[in-house]
């Protein structure tokens, strides 16, 4: 039985080999907090809500609006708000749990 050998893409390795520009970008992003990136998903969140309501309000007044980019846009917001509310609720269902351990 013959094993193939694996022969790493050079594109994967990239990144090891870049300025120190980039690695400052890095730590910028990775210095924002849990309470802003929470949220900048939250505002992405209203943004998805206030794009379905426009496209729907374009479409009730006889704008040139597609219904299916007006269907596509409110089942995308309510995914999103329905994958947020999700989140909550497990955060929520975390901090009773950690409320109830006894130390």
């Amino acid at each position: 039985m013959k094993i193939n050998e694996f022969v790493p893409d050079s594109k994967i390795f990239q990144k090891i080999g870049t300025s120190s520009n980039d690695n400052s970008e890095n730590k910028e992003t990775e210095s924002v907090g849990f309470g802003e990136f929470l949220k900048g998903k939250l505002d992405e969140v209203n943004a998805q809500q206030i794009k379905s309501e426009d496209t729907t309000e374009s479409f009730i007044k006889g704008d040139e609006t597609n219904i299916h980019k007006v269907m596509l846009d409110t089942e995308e917001a309510k995914m999103s708000l329905e994958l947020a509310v999700q989140i909550r609720n497990k955060f929520v269902e975390a901090y009773q749990e950690l409320n109830r351990t006894q130390l």
